[in-house]
């Protein structure tokens, strides 16, 4: 608004503007954000499997997926690019779904458009399995569902929020498997994949992921056993082959600061 990127029917628009039905609302990007065509990039990939469909990876945490604002380069997408030029001809690089840059774990990507099509119906009609584990602040139950309906908070407009009404429909399974004098590890099977879903709700049962500034998962114990990131990890994904039909089990292992914090968290009495 400051810079006339942005109008309101033709004229320039003030932060406090209540909008109307009807109105025309026009963002003009500034020619230095307007994203290039992604570059191929040499980047170090885990991979867990690959044929001639699909390829399954163990993302690193502090990996950003997709190119954006900020961050042009160095992206899970530019180095797919680099590392076959198949994914050049299929839309975003094969990329099917998406991890947050500090959630570590499995991520499949298709080689092909016609199995990428295949895969997201997978994910859109739940036939999926999708488990995460995940250190989090407190004792957890040892055994919850959680169901809400999940949206956009309706102050804080990068966070996700439980909502009373609207939003949609969200549903985690979680599973306490070890407790610590102030944390626990969970595992958290995800029925539906709503951004956030995971976190938003960890925090909703009291309980947020260590390391999450976000929601809430900044505390004492965090500064103690030296958390950097959220501690989520995409542990486990099943799915079917969208060739053979066969069912694929895929998990990766956690990363090693992930471990570290575990350790450390056995050690305080």
């Amino acid at each position: 608004m400051e810079g006339g990127c942005l109008t309101v029917n033709g004229s320039g628009a003030k932060a406090h503007l209540k909008l109307a039905v009807g109105d025309e609302v026009v963002w003009q990007l500034e020619e230095e954000l307007l994203a290039d065509e992604p570059q191929a990039e040499v980047l170090p990939l885990e991979i867990l499997f690959e044929d001639e469909a699909l390829l399954v990876l163990n993302k690193q945490p502090g990996v950003v997926v997709h190119p954006g604002a900020g961050q042009g380069a160095g992206t899970l997408l530019n180095g797919l690019l680099g590392y076959d030029a198949v994914f050049r001809e299929v839309e975003r690089a094969g990329i099917v779904h998406r991890l947050d840059k500090d959630t570590s774990g499995v991520l499949v990507v298709a080689k092909r458009e016609a199995v990428r099509e295949a895969l997201q119906a997978q994910f859109k009609e739940r036939t999926t399995g999708k488990q995460y584990r995940a250190v989090v602040r407190g004792c957890a139950p040892q055994e919850t569902v959680v169901r809400t309906q999940l949206g956009r908070h309706p102050v804080h407009r990068k966070k996700q929020s439980v909502l009373e009404t609207g939003g949609r429909e969200a549903v985690s399974r979680v599973y306490c498997e070890e407790v610590f004098a102030e944390a626990s590890l969970v595992r958290v099977a995800i029925e539906t994949g709503r951004t956030h879903q995971i976190r938003v709700h960890m925090a909703h049962l009291g309980h947020p992921v260590l390391g999450d500034a976000l929601y809430g998962g900044r505390k004492k114990v965090v500064e103690a056993v030296g958390v950097e990131r959220q501690l989520l990890h995409a542990w486990r994904l099943e799915l079917s082959h969208p060739v053979s039909g066969e069912r694929f089990c895929f998990e990766a292992p956690m990363p090693g600061d992930m471990l570290d914090v575990i350790q450390q968290l056995r050690e305080i009495i």
